[in-house]
């Protein structure tokens, strides 16, 4: 026959392992309810815990592609204003070179064109070194100066940027290129095929208008054909941009769709369901109150109680 020998300190030491144990529990359950996580360390669930580290660190590459994507939009909204500003600077010369190409025009209103045509010209400089989100040339590809610069001998305007725009990552080895380089959209060819650039064609223009030659009129005529040319490079780099824009609306609902299924994942893996775990903790506090309130009564008997 078995004999069970049960000592005070055996009963202490039993009753508090089966407290904290309840306590630990309930512990656990009050974390998990407080962080939103049912797994506080990677030894609850090992294959969770790393399932969830998997899309965190996915989370966060997908929070540097929408960094990029949301410069790049900024970068080529900035173009294509800098694009449509370029476009009624055209409009205008056209309209004072088909003023000039007339042989009747007095001097002093060739001389006015003249200088506007000056003004304009400088003007156009200036905004070909538009900046970007940045602070970097606009149209001067990946180089940190201006992307064009006057000549001081000729005063003619000379591109100074790096062949080519700057590319940005839209994720999922998707890429966009962040604007456009001055030569992509200033550069053309004249009606003859020759090649020019939008700034030759008025700065050539506002030259020959100030020096009163008796050819003014039909230097005006022969650049109202360069400037539609010029007018349509334009037009086509609009294009371009906005056809990036729309590749780059279509990556950022990608990147929201699956920012979102991330986050079901993460909330499927690692959320505790609230209600199963409130109901669970008040159980728990339940018996933990119980047994403690038991514990107590029974820490306080004594045999000679018994015995009186």
């Amino acid at each position: 026959m078995s004999i069970f020998a049960t000592s005070t300190s055996a009963f202490y030491e039993r009753s508090t392992q089966s407290l904290s144990a309840l306590r630990g529990q309930a512990e656990d359950l009050q974390n998990q309810i407080s962080s939103n996580s049912k797994i506080t360390r990677s030894s609850d669930d090992p294959l969770a815990a790393s399932q969830l580290r998997a899309l965190a660190r996915a989370e966060a590459i997908g929070s540097i592609d929408a960094a990029a994507t949301n410069r790049a939009t900024t970068d080529l909204n900035l173009a294509d204003t800098a694009l449509n500003q370029f476009a009624t600077y055209v409009s205008r010369v056209q309209e004072l070179s088909t003023q000039a190409a007339s042989t009747l025009l007095p001097a002093a209103q060739r001389a006015s064109i003249a200088s506007e045509l000056a003004q304009i010209h400088k003007s156009l400089v200036g905004l070909a070194n538009s900046r970007d989100s940045a602070g970097r040339a606009l149209f001067g590809g990946d180089s940190a100066g201006d992307a064009y610069q006057i000549n001081a001998a000729t005063g003619a305007a000379q591109y100074i940027g790096s062949g080519s725009a700057g590319q940005l990552s839209l994720g999922d080895g998707q890429t966009v290129s962040r604007s456009l380089t001055g030569p992509e959209f200033l550069s053309f060819k004249d009606p003859a095929g020759n090649p020019t650039d939008l700034m030759t064609v008025i700065k050539s223009l506002s030259d020959a208008l100030a020096g009163g030659a008796a050819s003014t009129a039909a230097t005006a005529q022969t650049a109202l054909g360069s400037l539609a040319n010029g007018l349509d490079a334009i037009t086509t780099a609009q294009t371009v941009v906005g056809s990036r824009l729309s590749w780059i609306d279509l990556s950022t609902e990608r990147q929201q769709a699956m920012s979102e299924a991330r986050a079901t994942q993460q909330k499927d893996i690692g959320a505790p369901e609230l209600g199963s775990a409130l109901a669970h903790l008040q159980q728990l506090s339940t018996v933990l109150e119980a047994s403690q309130a038991s514990f107590s009564k029974l820490a306080n008997l004594s045999l000679f109680d018994f015995l009186r």
